[in-house]
């Protein structure tokens, strides 16, 4: 069965840090590009990061710098770390691997005071 799952969303201050896992079964991932999408109240699902199955990662402008994307090919695992998180980052978190129709439930992250 092929499943992407995504955990570790939550309630964070202001600055505080985050750390998002996804977990897939039924897919080759080590060969994959996985990528991390979110989506706000009222806006569209955007691009957070990507990560190539050699390693090489791209970034949207409004995380660089704060979040680090990172997979474990022995896990088929793929990891958002968060950090300085700011109120605008307030979204459902959504992993999915690149060039498939392959999406996870999605997490929510709120970062509230």
């Amino acid at each position: 069965q092929v499943q992407l799952v995504e955990s570790g969303g939550g309630l964070v201050q202001p600055g505080g840090s985050l750390s998002l896992s996804c977990a897939t079964t039924g897919i080759i991932f080590s060969i994959n590009s996985m990528g991390w999408y979110r989506q706000a109240p009222g806006k569209q699902r955007e691009l957070v990061a990507l990560i190539f199955s050699g390693g090489r990662t791209n970034y949207a402008d409004a995380v660089k710098g704060r979040f680090t994307i990172s997979r474990d090919n022995a896990k088929d695992t793929v990891y958002l770390q968060m950090n300085n998180l700011k109120p605008e980052d307030t979204a459902v978190y959504y992993c999915h691997a690149e060039g498939l129709p392959l999406w996870g439930q999605g997490t929510l992250v709120t970062i509230s005071s």
